[in-house]
């Protein structure tokens, strides 16, 4: 088979899995994105399915559904209290983007770097993919927190004085949120290790790093977000989830300078 063919067939196949998804999709009752969002879905579909293969592909899925129905937990509560996600959790492009942009960079970063013979490129191929399932697993965490903690958050707290605050308040912690958000950071990790994209030690990994990256962001939610109006929701996912990837791959190369030093 000519070496451009084999190329293309990982493309190919992710092309023809997302039409035929992004197909069904469209003619869903419960539309769990706007037309435009399924069409930037169906390029990051693609693209991971081409750089990933399907082992990266099954976590960002993984992702997208329980992202999706954990948004629709309690809707009705959230949108009569107007803490809900606007167009009751359809996700459009900022939405796509902002999730997994992080994510997506990785995705190319190991696409780029997998058949180099430099030993130092191998290994940051591996920091990479640990670098996307942290920086999946971030996004999941940040999600089942915020909307578990909008439904049926008891007592919220804001992060940076630890005053009661209503819930939905950015920045607002509660410890059902907490405990959802680890849930759903250890969730995906697992999955990522099940499918083999990452080793045991890599599901903790991508825990911590999910809970440093989404404490972060609360303390963002709570001191910048309000003053600044270019400082969206979907640019502080962009933000939380480079942290994820970011301190993952940090704590990835601490340990190993503390075990094999």
């Amino acid at each position: 088979m000519p070496v451009a063919v084999a190329v293309l067939i990982p493309w190919l196949i992710g092309a023809g899995i997302n039409s035929v998804l992004a197909a069904i999709a469209w003619f869903v009752p419960k539309k769990l994105l706007t037309p435009a969002g399924l069409l930037h879905a169906w390029a990051l579909g693609v693209i991971i399915w081409g750089t990933l293969g399907w082992r990266g592909y099954v976590v960002m899925m993984f992702y997208f559904l329980v992202g999706s129905a954990v948004t629709r937990i309690g809707l009705k509560q959230k949108e009569e209290e107007g803490i809900a996600e606007k167009r009751s959790g359809a996700r459009g492009p900022e939405n796509v983007w902002g999730s997994a942009l992080i994510a997506t960079l990785c995705a190319l970063g190991v696409y780029t770097f997998a058949l180099s013979p430099v030993v130092v490129l191998q290994r940051l191929v591996l920091l990479l993919v640990l670098g996307y399932v942290a920086s999946m697993s971030t996004k999941l965490s940040d999600t089942c927190a915020s909307e578990v903690g909008k439904a049926y958050g008891k007592r919220t707290f804001l992060i940076t004085t630890l005053k009661p605050v209503p819930r939905g308040t950015e920045g607002a912690v509660s410890l059902e949120g907490t405990l959802a958000g680890i849930a759903g950071s250890a969730a995906i990790a697992t999955v990522a290790w099940v499918v083999g994209l990452i080793s045991p030690i890599g599901i903790p990994i991508c825990m911590a790093a999910a809970f440093i990256a989404t404490t972060i962001e609360s303390v963002i939610g709570a001191t910048l977000q309000s003053k600044f109006e270019w400082l969206t929701n979907e640019l502080v996912n962009v933000v939380n989830t480079l942290i994820g990837a970011i301190a993952a791959i940090l704590i990835a190369l601490g340990l190993q300078w503390v075990l094999f030093r």
